[in-house]
């Protein structure tokens, strides 16, 4: 038996994506050339742009393909950063992806970055009415603000419309990390971004970043949504390609794939009607399994539903996450720690402790994540499996140990 509930991290690549890269790996041309091979070439990659560009509500030369999320945010940041110099103020919460925390703490150690972190309630979301306060102690000196659309970790969907309009009365350029989002929710680019509002001087949300992999396309290719009227340098130079914005030659096969993938999108509103049943059942049966297990994130509500549909976050009071995990694992169930786990070594969950829990709380926890093809039968498996795991990992308690972050 192999039951895979972390679909957050990755999810399994779909056949008609699977399908559509190797025919297009078999095509012959640089989309750069100029001869009928290159332009078929061409046309197969502006055709994908365009399939992306739907996906994400914008217009096609706003999508600028890039070599995964990480990229494309390490694009947004730095290249935001830098073109609004000599400005040095970063606006940023606690809990964002390390692929945002690190660039921030990279800009602080090389160019001299200020970040301004903002806090998070006791669900991981951003308050607006703080960011307010931020951005009425002085705007003159910030550069940007970057935040998530969803947690990756506790599923929690933040207020990203609110910030930007916000911001845009700054004149504040918004970048949204919208990996996690992406394909779990629909994402509306052109009205989030507003385009030509009035008095924005190039605030507001103008820039997020996805990923091919979280819905179903190929790993190592990923995509900036960056609007006309953000200005940005670019971290590579060479070729000019995709508005000077990201120079080298474009992966025709991973674009076709991704773009595969996204057209699949389509039926994403019962898709999710299926998730949240069948998370809601999962949450449901942890509780009834696990009666210490705490649930992370906002509270599910049918009627006004503040977290992704497949995501189900918890804490399990004495155990080790990291030990659950090792013995779901034993049991043929793949879950995750719900830390962000770099270069594969768990470590406790700066989420939770951004959110104001212990550390304690934040090295036991869980992270289950539904996808396209979870069933019923996944969640069976699982809750069966869960309440052994549950009793050995209690019998060895929490290590000794405290975090080095």
């Amino acid at each position: 038996m192999s039951i895979y509930l972390d679909h957050a991290a990755t999810t399994p690549m779909l056949p008609a994506a699977i399908e559509a890269y190797v025919d297009a790996m078999s095509v012959v041309g640089n989309p750069a050339s100029i001869h009928s091979q290159g332009q078929n070439a061409k046309r197969m990659l502006e055709e994908a742009r365009e399939t992306v560009a739907r996906s994400v509500g914008c217009d096609p030369i706003e999508v600028v393909f890039t070599g995964g999320g990480t990229e494309a945010i390490n694009l947004a940041i730095k290249g935001l950063f830098w073109a609004r110099a000599p400005r040095r103020g970063i606006l940023v919460p606690g809990g964002e992806h390390h692929a945002t925390m690190d660039t921030v703490e990279w800009l602080e150690r090389h160019d001299g970055a200020e970040p301004g972190w903002l806090p998070l309630d006791g669900t991981g979301r951003v308050d607006p009415a703080r960011v307010a306060d931020a951005l009425a102690t002085g705007t003159d000196d910030v550069a940007l603000l970057s935040l998530l659309a969803a947690n990756n970790e506790v599923g929690t969907l933040q207020p990203i419309a609110e910030i930007g309009e916000l911001a845009a009365t700054h004149g504040i350029p918004v970048h949204v990390d919208a990996v996690s989002a992406y394909g779990q929710v629909p994402i509306d680019f052109r009205a989030l971004s507003g385009a030509g509002r009035a008095g924005s001087a190039g605030g507001g949300i103008v820039a997020l970043s996805v990923s091919a992999h979280k819905i179903g396309g190929p790993v190592g290719i990923g995509a900036l949504v960056l609007s006309r009227r953000a200005s940005i340098v670019p971290l590579i130079h060479g070729g000019g390609q995709q508005r000077q914005v990201r120079s080298g030659t474009q992966d025709v096969a991973a674009a076709v794939a991704f773009a595969a993938a996204a057209s699949a999108l389509g039926d994403l509103p019962a898709r999710n009607v299926r998730l949240r049943a069948l998370r809601d059942r999962l949450i449901a049966g942890v509780r009834s399994a696990v009666p210490t297990a705490v649930l992370n994130g906002p509270v599910p509500d049918g009627s006004n539903e503040q977290r992704l549909p497949g995501n189900a976050h918890f804490t399990f009071p004495g155990c080790e996450g990291e030990s659950l995990l090792f013995l779901l694992d034993a049991a043929g169930i793949s879950v995750s720690t719900g830390s962000a786990c770099q270069a594969g070594i768990p470590e406790p969950s700066h989420v939770l402790r951004a959110m104001g829990r212990s550390e304690a709380e934040a090295r036991s926890a869980l992270r289950i994540t539904l996808g396209r093809d979870s069933t019923d039968a996944d969640v069976d498996a699982f809750l069966a499996a869960l309440p052994a795991a549950h009793a050995q990992a209690s019998r060895a308690g929490m290590n000794d140990r405290v975090s080095t972050r």
